[in-house]
């Protein structure tokens, strides 16, 4: 899902790029009233979550491999605008440490998945997320969040003037559409997993409780450090498409990072490279999303 740099035209991620820098500065003025320092700590813990969740493509398709995305999921937990932010942070990090995803297409990548992906998930949670179309509101969510997501990045590649043919253009819908519906039925999954802890985990997030966090934070570790290691090497959606209209090879890695494709350079052992690099990213994550909520609620008990 993630655009990387040679994929666009450069009026398009420049484009891209000034409109999501007001984009997120919206998100984080909407985050920012009425939160608590409380809340800091889940904000780190479900974008390290999602981070490592990611790290997991599974099969979608021939040749083909999917990943969670998470857009849904931390709008159901953090709200639309701490999503959004969070988001925004994980595609940052991974952009400039893991080189996923381009630097100049981050702005892309924002407005596709940390914007578009996040609000259209939310939507239908915020209209029956409360009564008996609670679970079907969660599965919809999840599964519009990546279908909006790919279908901004189809349009951007395509006013690029990528051209698509239109038998590609049809596996690639399909293939996004079966991605989506995973998504759909994961995020479900892992929302009454939490809520089997702690009930009120999506109702009331301002509380989650210690063993939740700690469970989520435990999985997380388990993702990016054991299951990580037999996650599908096939090309996900956007890759796959690349390579059937020609254009992977206009791909460029604009910065070189030690950390770079999820292996720790200077590491030996195939597993520890992975893992290693996986652990990076969840402090990092964790990090950053903390930092941003304390900061946050500083700025609230000041003002």
């Amino acid at each position: 899902m993630h655009i990387p740099d040679g994929f666009l035209a450069t009026p398009v991620w420049a484009s891209l790029d000034v409109a999501a820098a007001p984009a997120v500065a919206c998100m984080v003025r909407a985050a920012q009233r009425g939160f608590e320092e409380t809340r800091a700590p889940l904000l780190g813990v479900m974008g390290a979550f999602v981070f490592a969740a990611q790290m997991i493509n599974f099969p979608v398709g021939v040749g083909t491999s999917g990943h969670l995305v998470g857009a849904a999921l931390l709008a159901f937990s953090l709200g639309p605008a701490s999503a959004s932010v969070v988001m925004t942070a994980i595609l940052a990090i991974q952009a400039l440490v893991f080189q996923d995803g381009g630097v100049l297409a981050l702005g892309a990548n924002v407005l596709n998945m940390a914007v578009g992906g996040v609000l259209a998930g939310y939507l239908p949670y915020r209209f029956w997320g409360s009564g008996r179309w609670r679970n079907a509101s969660i599965f919809l969510g999840g599964t519009l969040s990546v279908i909006v997501s790919a279908m901004l990045a189809l349009a951007e590649l395509l006013i690029s003037g990528i051209r698509m043919p239109s038998a590609v253009l049809g596996v690639s819908l399909g293939l996004f559409l079966v991605s989506a519906l995973l998504e759909g039925a994961i995020t479900l999954a892992v929302v009454k997993a939490l809520e089997g802890m702690n009930a009120e985990f999506v109702r009331r997030p301002e509380r989650p409780g210690a063993p939740v966090m700690g469970s989520v934070l435990a999985a997380s570790v388990l993702l990016a450090a054991v299951i990580a290691m037999f996650a599908s090497t096939n090309p996900d959606g956007i890759a796959k498409l690349a390579q059937q209209t020609g254009i992977a090879e206009r791909a460029t890695t604009l910065i070189t990072s030690p950390l770079g494709a999820y292996e720790t350079a200077f590491v030996r052992s195939p597993w520890l490279r992975k893992a290693s690099a996986g652990i990076a990213g969840l402090a990092l994550i964790y990090a950053a999303c903390a930092l941003f909520g304390r900061v946050v609620a500083r700025v609230n008990r000041s003002a």
